[in-house]
């Protein structure tokens, strides 16, 4: 039967499509008059005939989210014995409005039968209005009502196909489970999906508590695509984000789930009014009607992730913070330079693994050398396997006196998760030759070697037998008073030395000021500039910064027990103890429950900044 009426079909439309051809070609606009702003609408291009080459309008005021999507349909009725056609394509972009005001869409064209056929350009108000009251008072389509009315009665749309879960979802996949503390773990967020996609987004990412993470997609040009089977079914895979996370504790966490909001294009079928002719017969048939498409926006939430984190093993003095794989090297802008000049010394740490929380290793640094904060310089990579490239430390070092001196080798430590223990490597030293400053200023050691230098021999020395005076020549006075100078300047130098090793709490006051203004620099703008996600993470990173420099803990390794034991430990008083659970609480709880008054974050702000003050000025029992 059904092989019966597509050979009839068939047969009308060859003998009628030379009239169908015949007609001029048209191109009408089907789209609303006016729109709320922010909200996504269609607006549709019909055109009599078949079409293609099908050329996008200007839009001004209006932004593309999807589309084109192409349509075709075709029709054929008989009337008094008399058989007619027609053949349409239609063209649908979706768009949204940015702003009140006017929007204008230019005109659009397409190719028909090697002509080009155009439509007139319009404009769309703009308004805060209720969709439904603007098109009660204007109609909703640009048209008149009873040219609307027409169209209606000609065809209807059936309700798009349901999209259910199996048809489309988005999924979280992680390549560790379980894991080191600080070790890297890969997070992968797909849309699967067995419709097409014109469009993702991602209005906010997952906050996860206990977890340093860097975006690996923040560059991404492009969305990974690929076919996938999963449960015995075909899906086109899409990758919407790629992450690295570092567990800063240990025990078992939770990964959020990620949101996203997507446009999926479905397939419907139109129905067209029963004419009481003979092409009933083919209407109630469901391989007779004509498909259309039409966008749907869809709401989509990932599943969440557990992992269970192992604590590290106890460290050695030499550990540094570094979960991965490492290698260090040192070197120096300078090998020979004058007394007073600086040069820059600087250590890399080169490899994979948790290169953005790794803390400058611990150098002794030879005596009379004046040193200042290392700078740190990123050479950091973001590939699909996580982080690699290397960090810099740099240290601007100024000699004070002459002489050969060795920049030492040092013992650099990391754990390597993959063998599950630490691994120490040796960084090389740097020798620097020092040689006298280059002005005419007497340094200490010029002082201390005329005390050490040969005196002038007298050739024409007078002899005197025991017990006559001779003459002391001035000479002898000259040397003895240049002795007894340079030994009440080392006396004065080493009491002075004394004064300032005695003067600890002092200098370490002023450190702590220093650092605590250095470190809430970066909040304190974006507090001025109202971002509070990167505030709150400005102030979380001071506050347990400090923390980490001032007990020389591996930032890696610190928690909320350890920051308890190591005060408890060294008699800090337990008023401020408090205080500072207080505060890191405090942090913790806004940098996870945003949405705070300008007076809330300003607290937070002079707390944390009293709180890492405190911190640094605590006097460390040796």
């Amino acid at each position: 039967m059904r092989i019966i009426k597509v050979t009839f079909l068939l047969c009308a439309m060859v003998a009628a499509y030379s009239y169908a051809a015949a007609q001029d070609a048209v191109m009408n606009v089907r789209c609303r008059t006016s729109v709320p702003a922010g909200q996504p609408f269609q607006i549709t291009f019909d055109v009599n005939a078949r079409a293609s080459n099908f050329k996008m309008p200007t839009l001004k005021g209006l932004t593309l989210m999807s589309g084109p999507s192409t349509g075709f349909s075709s029709s054929t009725t008989f009337i008094n014995g008399k058989m007619s056609q027609s053949v349409s394509n239609t063209f649908t972009i979706v768009v949204a409005a940015d702003h009140e005001g006017t929007a204008n869409v230019g005109a659009a064209s397409c190719t028909v039968d090697g002509k080009t056929v155009s439509s007139r350009p319009f404009s769309i108000t703009i308004e805060k209005e209720s969709p439904q009251s603007a098109n009660s008072q204007r109609g909703g389509w640009g048209q008149p009502r009873s040219q609307q009315r027409q169209q209606q009665q000609q065809q209807q749309q059936e309700p798009a196909k349901t999209i259910d879960g199996n048809t489309l979802f988005a999924r979280a996949s992680i390549n560790k489970s379980n894991l080191y503390q600080g070790e890297e773990a890969i997070i992968v967020y797909k849309i699967y999906t067995q419709v097409p996609l014109t469009q993702f987004q991602i209005d906010k990412l997952p906050r996860n508590k206990g977890f340093w993470s860097e975006d690996l997609s923040e560059n991404m040009t492009q969305v990974k695509q690929y076919s996938e089977t999963l449960n015995g079914r075909q899906y086109q895979v899409a990758e919407i984000r790629r992450g690295a996370l570092y567990p800063q504790e240990n025990g078992k966490l939770t990964i959020a789930p990620l949101k996203t909001d997507v446009v999926a294009i479905v397939q419907t079928r139109s129905q067209r009014q029963r004419t009481g002719t003979i092409l009933d017969f083919f209407i109630d048939d469901p391989f007779f009607s004509i498909p259309q498409q039409q966008a749907v926006v869809k709401s989509l939430t990932s599943n969440s992730i557990s992992v269970n984190v192992k604590p590290l093993p106890e460290a050695p003095e030499s550990f540094a913070g570094g979960v991965g794989n490492f290698n260090v090297s040192a070197k120096s802008d300078l090998k020979e330079l004058h007394a007073n000049e600086a040069f820059t010394y600087s250590v890399t740490i080169s490899g994979r693994g948790n290169l953005s929380l790794l803390e400058a290793p611990v150098i002794d640094f030879p005596k009379g050398m004046e040193t200042y904060e290392p700078r740190v310089i990123d050479n950091i990579n973001m590939g699909d396997n996580g982080l690699s490239g290397s960090r810099t430390f740099e240290w601007v070092v100024t000699p004070q006196t002459q002489g050969e001196y060795d920049m030492p080798a040092f013992d650099y430590t990391y754990f390597d998760p993959s063998a599950g223990h630490y691994v120490t490597k040796q960084c090389n030293r740097v020798h620097i030759k020092v040689s006298k400053p280059l002005n005419n200023v007497a340094s200490k050691s010029d002082v201390t070697e005329l005390n050490s230098d040969i005196h002038h021999i007298m050739k024409d020395a007078k002899l005197h037998k025991a017990g006559q005076s001779g003459h002391v020549p001035a000479a002898f006075w000259l040397v003895l008073l240049l002795a007894a100078v340079a030994s009440a300047a080392a006396v004065l130098y080493a009491r002075h030395q004394q004064h300032i090793a005695g003067d600890e709490a002092s200098m370490r006051l002023q450190r702590a000021n220093k650092l605590a203004k250095k470190r809430l620099r970066n909040a304190e703008k974006q507090l001025d500039s109202g971002n509070d996600e990167l505030f709150y993470e400005e102030i979380y990173k001071a506050l347990w910064g400090g923390i980490a420099d001032k007990f020389n803990i591996p930032l890696a390794s610190l928690s909320s027990d350890t920051i308890r034991q190591q005060l408890a430990g060294k008699s800090v008083d337990e008023a401020l103890q408090q205080q500072i659970l207080d505060t890191l609480h405090d942090v913790d709880f806004a940098r996870f429950a945003p949405g705070d008054s300008s007076s809330k974050k300003l607290q937070i702000f002079n707390e944390a900044m009293a709180t890492i003050t405190n911190i640094a000025a605590i006097r460390i029992k040796r």
